[in-house]
């Protein structure tokens, strides 16, 4: 990043579940979409869509969306399924995004995690005697 250049902030939503990643990069306000991408749009087998390798991409042509509307820094929020059924831990390919964005020459700010919890909630699933494997 050149000195003298202004630094414009902007902010990645990383989505990352163990079936796809998905990548947001808003304004600072987090109300206008600058370029989005995911795990999918990068490659052809489905079950390829979660990997570290696939994030990477997403990353990448994310990026280069986000670049062109002039953003050179960022804050990452990081999202795992969460909710009452959902896993609390982010998939595979949220530390490949993350690393991505920042070789990719973004100045990284704040990494926050942003995964749902519930206050109080539906019934889990498993029913009264919970899963029996």
């Amino acid at each position: 990043m050149i000195k003298d250049q202004k630094t414009r902030w902007g902010i990645a939503h990383i989505y990352s579940s163990y079936n796809n990643t998905i990548i947001h990069i808003t304004d600072i306000t987090g109300c206008e979409t600058l370029a989005k991408a995911s795990g999918g749009m990068v490659v052809k087998a489905h079950r390829m869509e979660s990997s570290p390798t696939a994030a990477m991409n997403a990353a990448k042509v994310a990026s280069e969306q986000a670049k062109e509307k002039g953003i050179n820094a960022l804050h990452i929020k990081v999202r795992a399924p969460g909710g009452h059924n959902g896993p609390m831990s982010t998939g595979p390919g949220a530390n490949a995004a993350v690393r991505a964005l920042s070789r990719l020459g973004f100045r990284i700010g704040v990494i926050e995690d942003v995964t749902g919890f519930p206050t109080d909630t539906c019934r889990k699933k498993g029913g009264k005697r919970g899963r029996r494997v």
